[in-house]
């Protein structure tokens, strides 16, 4: 095992220590490695700091170190790392070590994005077989224990039972003034808070992301009767998200019992999870917000612009100045999304903060279908390359529950109403609802 650890921030290694955003912690990192470190408490760090660790800058430029992790700091929504190179080991080029990416399990797109892997190899052996190490450096190998995974965990019983559930959410205690919303997952997993539009195959490539501005402009050809009362580019997002067009909303709701329905819907032999939602209430947007129109129509954008906006660098310090504001803005990609914004904002002023555009935020949209009518639809609405912290953050608190007896729970749900063609309100699903119900079964 190793650490790999990439970053845009240039002479970052150079200063001996690095803030990491957790949501940017264990991504191109196999399923089964990264299901192992989801925690990340003390277990799971100890495992971390004894890996070697390969230190690189976004694109082909600065070269790689080796070295290690020295201490760790785990902080509410970042994690704070010191870290040595081993003195032994001289800088490596990008162009020699990229001739064994493929055993190293570094993908195409790794060296484009900020992030922090955790790989499933034998980093010093592979490097030494490519004649990249020295013979006489022996001090890193002698100080990390490669093999060592962090103990498993005791399993979590789950809740087998409607009654149990409802009586686990009333019984939480929430602050005044939060707002709390759920989304049920069929498969504990499996599946991430991420939105549809952000889904990677198997090498780590993006199935839809790029060609994300075609998606949403061929939907509007072939289908511009469904969306003429949309008078922005988020309602055209929520619709094209009731169509299955993958999106960069994430669905949840405020009724607990429909996310527990779609937690048990499908996957029937797999444990599902209802995951809770908790923030202030001052942190959920509306359909007008004007980060919500910032962040929605980045959907508008050619990936091509969307890699060309130059964010400022704000690991040091909390805010930027008017100035650093101003000339984020005078970006040709900037003027171009606010082009975007004005055709629904038309008195938008161009003063973009550069965070907005990269945040998660919850948005409630307009409730313009019977579907998110029913099932008390809100979203998380994605910035450019933003990833929800899976443990939740300084704003956001999570809490998981698991789910077991599915067919028991969707029954006594179904008894309250709670079912596909309640849940689907169309002919279609009411059809198949009713057809399934009243069959002729030999065991009834």
């Amino acid at each position: 095992m190793f650490n790999f650890l990439v970053t845009s921030v240039s002479g970052a290694w150079d200063k001996g220590f690095y803030e990491w955003e957790k949501a940017r912690i264990l991504e191109f990192t196999e399923d089964a490695v990264a299901a192992k470190f989801a925690k990340l408490l003390q277990p799971e760090v100890a495992a971390m700091q004894s890996y070697p660790c390969l230190f690189a800058y976004e694109g082909t430029s600065g070269g790689m170190r080796v070295g290690r992790i020295t201490s760790f700091k785990i902080r509410v929504s970042t994690v704070l790392i010191e870290f040595e190179f081993d003195r032994e080991i001289p800088e490596i080029s990008v162009a020699a070590v990229s001739e064994i990416f493929p055993l190293l399990d570094i993908r195409k797109w790794e060296m484009s994005r900020t992030h922090w892997a955790v790989k499933d190899g034998d980093l010093l052996r592979r490097l030494r077989n490519a004649q990249l190490l020295p013979v006489e450096a022996t001090k890193l190998q002698d100080a990390t224990r490669p093999d060592v995974l962090p103990p498993a965990r005791k399993p979590v019983a789950p809740i087998t039972s409607l009654q149990k559930f409802i009586s686990k959410v009333l019984n939480r205690k929430y602050k005044d003034g939060s707002e709390v919303f759920f989304r049920g997952h069929s498969s504990q997993s499996r599946y991430k808070l991420e939105p549809s539009l952000f889904r990677k195959d198997s090498d780590g490539n993006y199935l839809y992301l790029p060609n994300e501005h075609l998606l949403y402009r061929e939907l509007l050809v072939s289908n511009a009767i469904d969306f003429s009362g949309d008078l922005s580019t988020l309602d055209k997002l929520v619709r094209m998200q009731h169509f299955s067009l993958p999106t960069r909303l994430l669905d949840i709701t405020s009724n607990p019992l429909i996310a527990l329905y779609f937690a048990c819907k499908s996957n029937l032999d797999e444990e599902g999870e209802v995951i809770t939602f908790t923030l202030p209430r001052e942190q959920v947007k509306y359909f007008d917000s004007d980060t919500a129109s910032c962040i929605a129509n980045l959907a508008r954008l050619p990936r091509a612009s969307d890699d060309e906006i130059l964010f400022p660098s704000t690991k040091l310090r909390t805010k930027l100045t008017a100035t650093e504001i101003l000339s984020f803005n005078e970006q040709a990609a900037m003027k171009r999304l606010v082009h975007f914004i004005r055709e629904e904002k038309p008195f938008f002023e161009p003063k973009i903060v550069p965070s907005d555009l990269k945040r998660v935020i919850c948005v409630k949209g307009k409730k313009t279908n019977n579907r998110i009518s029913v099932q008390s639809g809100a979203f998380l609405l994605f910035g450019q390359d933003a990833k929800f912290n899976e443990d939740g953050d300084d704003n956001v608190r999570i809490v998981r529950l698991k789910i077991g007896n599915k067919k028991r729970i969707l029954r006594d749900l179904d008894a309250l109403n709670i079912n596909e063609s309640t849940v689907f309100p169309y002919i279609e699903n009411s059809a198949r609802y009713v057809a399934e119900k009243f069959k002729f079964r030999k065991d009834s």
